[in-house]
């Protein structure tokens, strides 16, 4: 892996550790096999998340058998490396205050993805703005704008100052990270002497920007009404350049879309699956989105049983996954084995009503018998 990473993955969440909660579901799983992979891969990455303190909630089941929801307790330092630099971003007129803990991702061959985690509670900050990256998917739209406006504006900065100046690629993974955009448009125009963007910082952008969509029906993607808007960021000239060329493009209906204005300011976008691509094409009729299918991070997700029978028969498949075509070739006999072992460890699982805790959509935290 090179010593400057080329590429900044920017994602609302990542699920990383079941120790760290700062993941609801799918987008999560996904965004840390991707990281992972790139780690293995050797990928010149570099990742950018919110910290979220008291995570999407933990459910638990009370003795009846009903969800009860709270917040996640979890110690931030005994995961994260907290990182001395620190960026603001401005929302409602007020100036934030942002820093970021630090997270490793070590592939096979020992390369490394770093994983910054934005965080806007510190003393300088008003109680309330303190709380902004507290809780994932949490809050009114005052709140997710809020947060989308320091993962995308404040996640640039943070980057900039924490020395990463070679980035040549942003992806934005889902809608939530459209703002980084804007942010690297205002930046064009700030580092030519400028207040105003022109068509050339717009096709720059582009050329750096790819966009992954996740969402196949419309009331996943992020919408906010313009006066919010304003409200919040102010009146990013980015956002208002041509504005009635842009009108129907990113806030349709006067409201901005998210996915709109990552749409148009990408020069690639995929979908999820071959299915979604599809589905994806027939939502947003005048872009091109393309298809690449997800795939898990096969030495997270492979049950230690099946782990040890594939380092004794395919001894490379944690560096190169298509290795794992080569499993045709165990004998059926082991295959067998190691599925009944994976499922006595299942067994041996306790979960009784008043123990149980579901953290994010469907993962399932019990306790061990010993």
């Amino acid at each position: 892996m090179s010593d400057q990473p080329r590429i900044a993955y920017f994602s609302m969440e990542i699920g990383l550790e079941v120790e760290l909660p700062t993941y609801s579901g799918g987008l999560g799983i996904l965004a840390g096999d991707t990281i992972r992979a790139a780690a293995d891969l050797q990928v010149p990455m570099v990742a950018v998340t919110l910290l979220h303190r008291k995570g999407y909630f933990c459910q638990r089941l009370d003795a009846t058998g009903y969800q009860r929801e709270e917040p996640v307790d979890w110690i931030v330092e005994d995961h994260l490396v907290e990182m001395p630099q620190r960026v603001a971003v401005t929302l409602e007129g007020r100036t934030v205050q942002l820093r970021c803990w630090k997270y490793e991702v070590r592939g096979a061959g020992g390369a490394v993805v770093p994983v910054y985690f934005l965080d806007a509670n510190l003393p300088e900050n008003s109680d309330a703005d303190r709380a902004l990256t507290d809780v994932l998917y949490g809050g009114d739209a005052r709140y997710r704008l809020c947060q989308e406006a320091i993962l995308g504006v404040g996640g640039v900065r943070m980057l900039r100052t924490l020395g990463y100046d070679g980035l040549t690629r942003f992806h934005m993974n889902e809608g939530h990270a459209a703002l980084l955009a804007v942010e690297l448009l205002e930046e064009a125009a700030r580092a030519s002497g400028r207040d105003t963007v022109t068509e050339a910082d717009f096709e720059r952008v582009r050329s750096q920007c790819v966009f992954t969509t996740h969402t196949p029906v419309a009331a996943g993607h992020d919408q906010f009404p313009l006066d919010l808007v304003w409200q919040v960021l102010g009146r990013p000239e980015a956002l208002m350049r041509d504005w009635q060329d842009w009108r129907n493009a990113i806030a349709p209906e006067g409201r901005l879309n998210m996915t709109h204005l990552a749409l148009n300011l990408s020069h690639y976008v995929n979908g999820v699956a071959k299915r979604h691509g599809e589905v994806s094409r027939l939502m947003f009729a005048r872009y091109k989105i393309d298809s690449i299918t997800n795939g898990i991070h096969a030495a997270t997700w492979a049950s230690e049983p099946f782990q040890q029978l594939f380092d004794r028969y395919i001894p490379d498949w944690r560096r190169d996954n298509f290795a794992l075509r080569y499993a045709l070739s165990i004998p059926k006999a082991e295959v067998w084995d190691a599925h009944t072992a994976a499922k006595k460890q299942l067994i041996r699982l306790q979960h009784p009503a008043n123990d149980a805790a579901v953290c994010g959509e469907g993962l399932l935290l019990v306790r061990r018998v010993q």
